[in-house]
């Protein structure tokens, strides 16, 4: 834990000296001021490939302080024991040491959306990865973990949503005084003013994260909770290429970056058409320093009607809710804050 707080003091001080944010505090994109320690994080995942990158750039980053990792049953990963298995695994990767896993619901708030079932990580394909198993299964639903970790937090915490938005919906609808210990909740989900994920023929303005639950999603949005989204009109931007694999490949000297470039190279043929991005990795990034990306405050609303061809749309509405989106991202200072991230140890 001092080596920690000693790299922390050491990051923050470099960073101010380039005028650079660790994050933002406020819905105006305003730089957070510099606290005395990490800052307290929880991390909600459905915990597929993608994620697993940006919980490692988090682990490794001395400016945050993990709490908790919720696990959302609604994405990605297959079930939850898939999930709570890989976020034990990110865990355990980076000996990061006795933080609290757990997972919610498996089906979303209302109807029935969900990836393809042939898309979804397994517990088969998570358990051929051999990793370490870090962190504490708690028997808690991930819900309650999230609720009385943010309740026992002494400040504002940080919360980083990277998969669809079940549990932190489910939480703020049951205890909506959870907004003022929130911080900022950075969301990785959603299309503004670009196509979605194409989720099905009929629905081409919703992304995977917010389809997959919208009515976690409008709860979340609804809530008065600060928002910063990193939407597909950002992380359209910045796909993961030949040439950072190989930079990565040159450059790994941690067992996150072995990982990751492990991960990479077995998504070579993704990553050769174009169609791998950093989705999720570009979120974490985001949290930490929000220079990155330009943040324009919108008003939005999301669409949540089962059935509609726009379900799970971010839908631009001058009667909507207030965030931030980011847009613009800086490529390849992306890359290299990533690569620097997953080597620290």
């Amino acid at each position: 834990m001092f080596r920690r707080h000693a790299l922390y003091l050491m990051l923050t001080a470099m960073l101010g000296a380039f005028g650079l944010a660790p994050g933002v505090s406020a819905q105006d994109g305003t730089p957070s001021p510099v606290a005395d320690g990490p800052t307290p994080v929880i991390i909600d995942s459905d915990m597929i490939s993608d994620d697993w990158m940006a919980t490692l750039f988090v682990l490794n980053d001395p400016r945050f302080d993990v709490q908790a990792i919720t696990v959302s049953g609604t994405g990605f990963a297959a079930d939850c024991p898939a999930a709570v298995l890989a976020a034990q695994g990110m865990l355990g990767l980076t000996e990061y040491g006795d933080v609290p896993v757990a997972c919610g619901d498996e089906t979303p708030l209302v109807g029935e959306n969900a990836p393809p079932e042939d898309w979804r990580t397994t517990l088969e394909t998570v358990e051929a990865l051999g990793l370490p198993e870090g962190g504490t299964v708690v028997d808690d639903h991930a819900v309650t973990l999230f609720t009385t970790t943010v309740q026992d937090s002494p400040v504002p915490i940080t919360v980083l949503a990277l998969g669809p938005l079940t549990n932190i919906g489910a939480a703020l609808e049951a205890t909506p005084d959870l907004v003022e210990n929130i911080e900022m909740i950075y969301v990785m989900g959603g299309a503004v003013d670009v196509d979605g994920s194409f989720v099905s023929d009929e629905n081409t303005t919703a992304e995977w994260n917010m389809f997959s639950d919208p009515h976690g999603a409008l709860l979340t949005f609804e809530s008065g909770v600060p928002i910063t989204l990193v939407p597909l009109d950002a992380t359209n931007e910045v796909p993961v290429t030949p040439e950072f694999v190989a930079q990565l490949e040159a450059e790994k000297v941690s067992p996150a970056a072995e990982f990751v470039a492990t991960l990479l190279a077995n998504n070579a043929d993704s990553i050769e058409s174009g169609s791998y991005f950093f989705w999720d990795p570009l979120a974490a990034v985001v949290m930490a320093d929000s220079s990155i990306v330009t943040l324009t405050p919108r008003t939005v609303t999301v669409i949540d009607s089962p059935g509609d061809p726009e379900d799970g749309r971010i839908l631009p509405d001058d009667n909507g809710v207030e965030i931030l989106v980011a847009t613009a991202p800086d490529a390849e200072a992306l890359e290299a804050a990533l690569i620097e991230m997953w080597n620290a140890s």
